[in-house]
C-alpha cells in the first residue's frame, strides 16, 4: 500500500493521499485521471527525497518513485495508443471559479501541424460581451475575419437558427464539446485585474468538457 511508503514522516502526507488515489483511478481504469495523480504524487515524492538524510529510507523512496514513474509511462504509452486508435475519451470537469483553463490550456494537446481548418458551432454568440443585435454581432465578426484575413487565416460564417449543439472540431478528427459553450469564462473585475488579459487566470463558470475522436464517435 502507498500508506506504508512514508510513515509519519513530515510533507508526506499529502503526496501519499494523492498516490493512493491515482491507484484506485488506475483500478478503476480511470487512465487519464491516473496518469494527472500519478505526476503530481511523483513531484511531491521527488520533493520529500531531497529532505530525506536517512540512507534507508532515501532508497526506499527512490524504489517507490521509479515504480510509479514506470506505471505513469504505462498508461502514458497505453493512452497515446488509444488516441492513434481514435478510442480516447477524455472529460474535463471545470469547477465553479477554478482558473487554469484557457482555450490554449483545453485545445493545445489536439492542435498539431496537420490542423488546417476548425470548425465551431455554438447557438448563443449573443450576449453583450459575444456580439449584442445582429448589426453588432456581424460587425464584430467581420473584424474578426478582417484581422484573421492578416494572419493568413480565412474565416468563413454561417448562420442558423436551429443550431443547438456546442462544438469544436478540428480536421485532424479532434472533437471538443463544452457544455456551456466558448463562454465559460466570469467577466473580469476590471480592465486591470489579471485575468482581463490573460484567460488562464480568468476564473470560469462550472462545465464540463468532453473530447473525443471522430473515429469513436458516428458523426464525422
Amino acid at each position: 500500500m502507498a500508506g506504508s511508503l512514508l510513515g509519519q514522516d513530515s510533507g508526506s502526507t499529502a503526496a501519499v493521499t494523492v498516490i493512493k488515489r491515482a491507484l484506485e483511478l488506475e483500478s478503476e481504469s480511470r487512465y487519464p485521471q491516473a496518469l494527472v495523480c500519478y505526476q503530481e504524487g511523483i513531484d511531491m515524492l521527488l520533493q520529500v527525497l531531497k529532505g530525506t538524510k536517512d540512507v534507508t529510507k532515501k532508497c526506499n523512496l527512490r524504489k517507490r518513485i521509479s515504480d510509479y514513474m514506470d506505471r505513469a509511462e504505462n498508461i502514458k504509452k497505453y493512452l497515446d495508443q488509444e488516441k492513434e486508435a481514435g478510442k480516447y475519451h477524455k472529460q474535463i470537469k471545470i469547477e465553479e471559479n477554478a482558473t487554469g483553463f484557457s482555450y490554449e490550456s483545453l485545445f493545445q494537446e489536439y492542435l498539431n501541424e496537420t490542423v488546417t481548418e476548425v470548425w465551431i458551432e455554438d447557438p448563443y454568440i449573443r450576449h453583450t460581451h459575444q456580439g449584442s443585435g445582429k448589426e453588432q454581432q456581424s460587425s464584430g465578426l467581420e473584424e474578426i475575419r478582417e484581422s484573421l484575413r492578416n494572419h493568413g487565416v480565412q474565416l468563413e460564417l454561417e448562420y442558423s437558427s436551429v443550431i443547438h449543439d456546442r462544438e469544436i472540431r478540428f480536421n485532424n478528427g479532434w472533437m471538443i464539446k463544452i457544455g456551456r459553450g466558448l463562454d465559460y469564462f466570469k467577466k473580469p473585475q476590471s480592465r486591470f485585474s489579471l485575468g482581463y488579459c490573460d484567460f488562464d487566470l480568468r476564473p470560469c463558470h462550472e462545465t464540463t468538457v468532453d473530447i473525443f475522436h471522430n473515429k469513436h464517435t458516428q458523426k464525422i
